[in-house]
């Protein structure tokens, strides 16, 4: 994945900022970052810290949309931010870049080096987005748990280029992220290990099987 800032130096970067009329806020662990971006049409770059993405639904059941880090990317020009039922919350303190969609694209005429990186570290980031986008509807739309957390640990071993996994939360937000009961996962992982697919200490998980050959079960 591309940084947004990738390919320009701190000097630059400060400048572009400053062009950009660019916010900096500070949130500390578990506050709500959403009530503070200041319009609809944003962008926001973590510079610190770890973010979280949920959604809560009318009966309560929560849903892991997005795990973001430093140097990720989030907005409400790239996900459905202004429905009520979205939350975006700071895991830990936190330090964001928020800026104005409308007045970024409006730099246009300022031609710049570092505005014109910008745009294309940008566009890398947001095509990258799709894509992950696709494989999330991918795993969620396996019928079965099972299907899904193989789906899930193909992705990651994809991305890691190897058969070790190293889940990025915890059981229950993997749990929130497949959008399945946490017990009921946890039985499936107990019999995928047993079966011989997986094992599994702390949060490493090993794939003892060929991920593009398994077979997915109907049930």
């Amino acid at each position: 994945m591309p940084k947004p800032f990738e390919g320009i130096n701190e000097k630059n970067k400060q400048k572009l900022l400053k062009i950009l009329e660019a916010d900096i806020h500070h949130y500390p662990k578990n506050d709500k970052v959403l009530q503070t971006m200041r319009n609809d049409n944003t962008i926001a770059i973590i510079v610190t810290g770890y973010v979280q993405i949920t959604r809560i639904n009318a009966s309560g059941s929560r849903t892991i949309i997005e795990e973001l880090e430093e140097e990720e990317v989030f907005g409400s020009v790239i996900s459905s931010l202004k429905n009520k039922e979205y939350e975006i919350t700071a895991m830990e303190d936190a330090e964001i870049i928020i800026l104005d969609y409308d007045l970024l694209l409006q730099q246009g005429t300022k031609v710049s080096d570092s505005y014109h990186q910008f745009i294309k570290n940008l566009f890398e980031i947001m095509t990258n987005k799709i894509q992950e986008k696709n494989e999330r509807i991918e795993i969620l739309t396996q019928k079965s748990i099972r299907n899904k957390l193989l789906e899930y640990f193909k992705m990651m071993s994809k991305k890691s280029g190897s058969q070790y996994i190293y889940l990025p939360f915890t059981f229950t937000d993997l749990a929130d992220y497949l959008a399945v009961d946490r017990s009921a996962m946890s039985r499936e992982m107990k019999n995928l290990k047993e079966e011989g697919f997986i094992e599994i200490k702390g949060k490493k998980i090993t794939l003892l099987y060929d991920r593009d050959s398994v077979i997915y079960s109907v049930r």
